[in-house]
């Protein structure tokens, strides 16, 4: 079955950074545009970074502009996240997700679902 599990996340001071990684299985990996996405304590989940099949277009929420960018290794079926300068508002669990043949951009066409990775920034 397709399991899509998220790793790299953890507790950081507010200015450091962290890489998320996502390994996908189960799925042509190289089909599925990859999003991320982030849901905070009594929040929605919202969009942060998607990529496309290929990686040759990324998408960026306006608070991931210039901080974070997402990349994918398709011969590793892997999709990261590196989140430069975090913030305390950044503080949620963030989810990878596999969309075939969209953007990664967004939530409601997503096929797959991680069951997702805590980051906390402390201030």
């Amino acid at each position: 079955q397709v399991q899509l599990v998220e790793s790299g996340g953890g507790l950081v001071q507010a200015g450091g950074s962290l890489r998320l990684s996502c390994a996908a299985s189960g799925l042509t990996f190289s089909s599925y545009a990859m999003g991320w996405f982030r849901q905070a304590p009594g929040k929605e989940r919202e969009f942060v970074a998607g990529i496309s099949v290929s990686g040759g277009n990324t998408y960026y929420a306006d608070s991931a502009k210039g901080r974070f960018t997402i990349s994918r290794d398709n011969a590793k079926n892997t999709v990261y996240l590196q989140m430069n300068s975090l913030k305390p508002e950044d503080t949620a669990v963030y989810y990878c997700a596999a969309d075939y043949y969209g953007s990664g951009r967004l939530g409601s066409r997503m096929d797959y679902w991680g069951k997702g990775t805590p980051v906390t920034v402390s201030s």
